[in-house]
């Protein structure tokens, strides 16, 4: 067993959002993005490989080929890697979200920045 923390991993930083890497084995990742208010995540795939999400915290608008939802804390989602993803944060509150990818599609998804 392996057990980390969650609220551990929720760094936030004024320049742009944080990724931190909770676990990587094989092919599968989880990380938690921070955003904090008005950040933004640009639009990208995930080829050949499905993202779960899950808000922790906080809220805002996830694009999914260019379809805009709002989002927000305990919502969960899980879309293709063939569509297109972007997220932009609430303007008024910090956001976390719970990612999982189950294939990673190549290294630089499995990196902290």
């Amino acid at each position: 067993m392996e057990k980390k923390s969650i609220a551990a991993a929720q760094e936030f930083n004024e320049k742009q959002f944080t990724k931190r890497i909770l676990f990587r084995e094989g092919e599968s990742t989880v990380f938690v993005l921070n955003f904090m208010p008005g950040q933004q995540l640009p639009a990208h795939k995930h080829p050949g490989t499905n993202v779960y999400l899950m808000v922790l915290q906080g809220s805002g608008t996830l694009s999914i080929d260019g379809i805009p939802t709002d989002i927000s804390e305990k919502d969960v989602i899980l879309a293709g890697g063939n569509e297109e993803f972007a997220f932009t944060s609430s303007e008024n509150e910090h956001t976390s979200l719970y990612v999982m990818l189950n294939k990673i599609p190549d290294e630089r998804y499995v990196q902290n920045i």
